[in-house]
């Protein structure tokens, strides 16, 4: 069962905050500059985009060593959809817990300019 969105949220913001304390010195700054949205799931313009309606997470935006250079795009934002964590926990609480902060450095990952083989090589793929 699907705890209430105020609950999952709570543990959610919890997690992100532990994550980002939890970084090494050098890299809390430009973590704590970006972004983090919370919703329940992608939404219809995502989706319609291309983004699976199962994503976990997403990063948007221009990478942060490429923020600097006035580019102008999007701005840098990660989104993490709690209730598909949720299910992919399989409604464990721990779970859910640990795919936050797997999520949340995927993302982090993509924004400081990691591509999928690096994310990979370090365990957040």
């Amino acid at each position: 069962m699907k705890p209430p969105w105020p609950r999952l949220l709570e543990l959610a913001q919890a997690e992100v905050e532990t994550t980002l304390r939890d970084l090494p010195r050098a890299l809390q700054t430009p973590a704590r500059n970006i972004p983090i949205v919370y919703e329940p799931r992608p939404n219809r313009a995502l989706i319609d985009d291309g983004l699976d309606p199962d994503t976990l997470g997403l990063f948007v935006g221009e990478p942060h060593a490429h923020s600097e250079d006035g580019a102008g795009g999007l701005p840098a934002q990660i989104i993490l959809f709690l209730e598909n964590l949720w299910e992919f926990s399989e409604s464990d609480e721990e779970i859910f817990l640990d795919e936050v902060n797997t999520t949340l450095m995927h993302e982090l990952g993509h924004y400081l300019g990691l591509n999928e083989d690096d994310l990979e090589d370090r365990g957040l793929d």
